[in-house]
């Protein structure tokens, strides 16, 4: 099993990357966004995810470990292939992802290429009781894999100016303060899922640090317990 590849980029298709490490050139299948992020030359870092059947077998890449564990939780509902869960995370990302899931809002899901209103909602049917579990997994799961150099033989170059660096930062910080939220709100005994959906909500509305999240989650969920009172 292949967990995580890190090598030169040889090319970049339309929707895979022919990674070379080790004098072997692996073929990598990405989501869209994963794909406008690798550059001929550099070095890169993508946890795998290996899929060998007795049709085929394909090796799937992602940026960060959140990335990894929406695409396992995403095909683990019949109707969702790889290539489906590919297309979700490329027009959702990871965030958008967990936020779509705690808010049931299959209308986001249906944005992806190829995913109809009836697999939209049992998407989000299946999945919104789990998300939560993902969404929990905070900083870590979010952080980039770092490519190693000396793995390789070829430096990587610095792209820490451009903006594609600042979204993965940003969505990194909004993971840690998120998953930060949810572990609060489990603390104070709220359950993972309406926990998981006021923060979701609050993120929604613009909280960004976990303080705000924490802040107009409890405000959400107060409101809620008194207008069923």
């Amino acid at each position: 099993m292949i967990g995580k590849l890190t090598g030169r980029v040889d090319y970049v298709a339309e929707d895979h990357a022919l990674i070379e490490t080790g004098g072997v050139g692996y073929v990598v299948q990405c989501s869209g966004r994963t794909l406008r992020g690798l550059r001929a030359g550099d070095v890169a870092a993508l946890y795998t995810e290996m899929v060998v059947r007795e049709d085929m077998m394909a090796l799937f890449g992602f940026p960060t470990l959140a990335e990894r564990e929406w695409h396992r939780l995403l095909t683990s509902v019949q109707g969702v292939g790889a290539r489906v869960s590919l297309a979700i995370l490329g027009a959702l990302g990871p965030e958008q992802m967990g936020r779509a899931l705690a808010l049931g809002d299959a209308t986001a899901i249906r944005a992806a290429p190829g995913v109809g209103p009836k697999l939209a909602a049992r998407i989000v049917n299946e999945l919104r009781d789990k998300a939560p579990a993902v969404m929990a997994l905070g900083a870590r799961a979010a952080r980039p894999a770092a490519p190693d150099a000396s793995q390789t033989g070829a430096p990587a170059r610095d792209r820490t100016n451009g903006a594609e660096t600042e979204a993965p930062r940003r969505d990194e910080a909004q993971a840690a303060a998120m998953a930060d939220a949810l572990s609060a709100l489990g603390n104070l005994g709220y359950a993972d899922g309406e926990a998981a959906q006021a923060v979701a909500a609050a993120a929604e509305g613009g909280a960004a640090d976990a303080g705000a999240l924490i802040r107009a989650a409890l405000k959400a969920l107060g409101a809620r317990a008194a207008g069923g009172a």
